[in-house]
């Protein structure tokens, strides 16, 4: 048993090494993600549980969604890859820096911010208090993700 839970720790040490190898900061990020993912997974089914509401077609609709939002990812990363190609392969096509990534990390921490609250509300349904202040920092940085997103696909006409 012993040696199993190394190796599984290897294995997830050797895996979150490899994606902050490959994809630098943002790696960190995506793991950051998905691990907020599975804690809201896993908070949701326990507060449903606890309030003897837990089924399999609700923690079904849960995985989808969760499925979804991969997609939704992977398509802000192509957007940014797009950008990048675009921006600096096109003639006439120019910005004042370099084009890497905005979207995919605006939407990752997007994303992250989300399932934080919504671990918050599942650690309430399960009868933990919740600061009002860590409530209100949530909403704070939903919001300015949301300027900052509305920010960065704004045509510049101010609308």
């Amino acid at each position: 048993m012993e040696d199993t839970l190394r190796n599984i720790k290897l294995a997830l040490t050797g895996l979150a090494g490899a994606i902050s190898a490959v994809f630098g900061w943002m790696g960190w990020l995506v793991i950051l993600w998905v691990g907020c993912m599975g804690a809201d997974y896993l908070t949701g089914t326990l507060a449903a549980a606890k309030a003897g509401q837990w089924s399999s077609g609700k923690a079904r609709e849960g995985l989808w969604h969760k499925g979804g939002m991969l997609f939704v990812v992977f398509a802000a990363l192509v957007l940014d890859a797009l950008l990048g190609l675009v921006t600096a392969h096109l003639p006439g096509v120019s910005l004042p820096f370099a084009y890497h990534f905005l979207l995919a990390p605006l939407v990752l921490c997007w994303y992250v911010v989300t399932e934080l609250g919504s671990i918050a509300e599942n650690a309430v349904t399960m009868g933990a208090p919740c600061p009002a202040f860590l409530q209100k920092a949530l909403e704070v940085a939903q919001a300015g993700l949301e300027a900052a997103g509305d920010g960065a696909a704004d045509d510049g006409k101010g609308e």
